[in-house]
Order: structure tokens, then sequence, then C-alpha cells
């Protein structure tokens, strides 16, 4: 996707990164942090010689622990043991002391905001909220018209950075990772010449989730014709799991709650076709270029959607424009998913698996 200059910024905020000390601040969620993986490939190539320090939330530290794009992880826990103030205040002062240069922040949340702005750094960018934007120059304002992943990389057009080619989402899961993983299909008896299909059927947000028993009969119909299937998802995700498997008259490997987030991308990297609601785990696997055929309803996918080539993506027909405004966390309707085939679902799943 093309990226320009915002107008509030264009021509005016020139920075210079090379052989700088930069720390980025991110403190969101799964998918969200993925998506700003192009973002440090861009900025590595854009600051040769700098030092990379990113601050991201303790849980999702395995999304960038291993990326060659950044030398240091520091990590909050934001909804556990540093969910207050005098933590947050902390890490500012911990940010202070590392003699950071260059402090870019790439969401406005409050917490991100609050914590950046007692910070000193000599030059802080970047999104704020409202309340702390005078702490920021230049403030810039995320283009929310565009791709997400694009909008973060806006950040650094809007600094002067020219070069945003990139290699789309990534994490790099570690040796250990890798090893786990190595084990897991052991145990499972996964033969190495099997074709795996990974089902990943939870999301957060209820109204994006496809009805288990869809997924069950999915899973059947491409059991049956030979693939080995496996259902990903954390614990949060069990008894959806459990209620699709109970549908099903194959048996697939359950995987839910069996692995860390680098140890999940390793895992989603031996699949042949990853079939996913709009949900984190489905950036998961497009960091491991793997096909995916996801599963849209009230979610919009020309900011939030799949960002790669390697993806199908199923909608109801007609589909159901409820959403158009803005994204229902509650429907009654439900009828962007309900509507939603099986039969679409198994017509893409071939047009990637025949590939």
């Amino acid at each position: 996707m093309k990226q320009g200059l915002g107008r509030e910024n264009e021509g005016q905020n020139m920075i210079e990164l090379a052989g700088k000390r930069i720390i980025v601040t991110f403190l969101m969620h799964l998918g969200d942090l993925i998506l700003t993986t192009p973002f440090l490939y861009v900025l590595r190539r854009a600051a040769p010689g700098a030092h990379i320090t990113y601050l991201v939330d303790e849980k999702l530290a395995d999304v960038v622990g291993h990326n060659p794009n950044v030398d240091e992880v520091w990590t909050i826990d934001k909804k556990g043991k540093d969910n207050n103030i005098p933590s947050i205040l902390a890490m500012s002062g911990h940010i202070s002391q590392g003699k950071f240069d260059v402090l870019i922040n790439l969401h406005p949340n409050e917490r991100c905001s609050f914590l950046d702005a007692f910070a000193r750094v000599p030059i802080k960018l970047g999104a704020s909220h409202f309340l702390f934007r005078t702490c920021f120059n230049p403030y810039i304002k995320l283009n929310r018209k565009i791709h997400a992943a694009d909008m973060y990389l806006d950040v650094l057009a809007k600094i002067g950075v020219k070069n945003l080619k990139n290699n789309g989402l990534e994490i790099y899961p570690g040796e250990e990772d890798k090893a786990f993983v190595e084990e897991f299909w052991r145990s499972e008896d996964v033969k190495k010449e099997e074709r795996l299909v990974g089902f990943n059927i939870g999301s957060a947000v209820v109204t994006k989730r496809w009805a288990p028993e869809r997924f069950a009969q999915v899973a059947d119909a491409l059991a049956g014709e030979g693939y080995r299937t496996i259902f990903f998802g954390g614990t949060m995700d069990a008894a959806m799991v459990q209620e699709a498997t109970s549908f099903m008259k194959t048996k697939p490997v359950i995987a839910t709650g069996k692995f860390k987030l680098g140890q999940l991308a390793a895992a989603m990297s031996r699949c042949s076709l990853i079939i996913t609601n709009d949900s984190g785990p489905m950036h998961v696997a497009i960091s491991q270029k793997v096909p995916i055929v996801a599963m849209y309803g009230p979610s919009h996918t020309d900011l939030y959607g799949p960002y790669t080539k390697k993806a199908t993506v199923v909608r109801a027909i007609p589909p159901c424009d409820g959403c158009h405004k803005r994204m229902k966390h509650h429907c009654d309707d439900m009828r962007c998913m309900r509507d939603l085939t099986v039969k679409q679902v198994l017509d893409a799943a071939h047009g990637w698996l025949k590939k």
C-alpha cells in the first residue's frame, strides 16, 4: 500500500535516526503488536547503526523477542503487577535513565502516553492521548483511513523516511520454541509427510466468531480428503474448541492452550493452510507466510484485514452493512457470520490447498 506524508506534518519534521539510541513504545494487543513489525523492519533500515529498544506488554514479549530489527525488548505487565501509577512512573524513570535520543510512540492510548510524557528523552514523537500531546514534538496524528500496518509505517513517512518497503508481518520463533513444537508433533504422531490444516476458532470479540459446528464440518470435510486437522487457540478458547470437536466425526490434533506465542508461530509455520476468525492468531499465521482463509463479519478489511496476498477473505453474501460506521461488539442479529456458509469456506480452502 502506498504511503504519503500527512498534510499537517509534510516536509517539516525530518528526524535524524542513524546511530541514535531509539525507544519505541506500544502497549496494545496481540494483533496490533504484530501489525507493527513492518514498522520495525523499515525503522531498522532507516536507522543504520542505531540501537533500537521496544517497550511492549509483558505477555506479548515473544512477538518481538527474537526479531532481528530490535536490539532490546523491555516489558511492562500492564494488566498485572504494573497496573498502577507508581509502576508506570518507574518505567518512565527507567526510560529516562536509558539515555535515549529518540522516543517514538505508536498508539495514543492513555497508559503509554502518560508513561512517555514523564520520560526524559530529547526527541519524543508520534501518537499521543490529547492530554499529553504537548509533550511530543512532533505530535503525529495516526492516519486511520489506511490499513493499520500502513498507519504505523506512515509515522516514519511523516518524519522523512521515504523507503517504506517491507517484508510484511514477521514473528521469529526462537530455537527453543521450534524444539518444543517438534516434540509436540512427535507426541501427537504427526508425520513429516502429512499436510496440516490449522483452525483458529476463537476471537476476543463475540461478533467475530463463526459457529463452532461449522468449523467442525469444514474440519471433517478436509480430514476426509486426507489432511490432518489441528485446533489452535489459547486457554480462553478451550470451551469453544471442545464444543466444535464434539460435533466432529474425525479426530483432530488439539493444541489449544498448549503453546506460548513463539511456539504458536512455530507450529503454524508447519501448516499448509490456516482457517481462522479475525483475531490476533490470524496475524500470527500471516507472520509465518502461511496461506489463510479468514471469516470476516463486522470488521473492516481495508483497515484490519489480512496484511498479505496469501489470504482469502470470506464474507456473507450479500454482506451485512450493520457495522458500516463502527464495528459492533454486541449484536442480536449476527447475520454477517450466520449467513457465511461452510461451502464458501471449503471452496476458499481448496483454492489454496490445490495450488
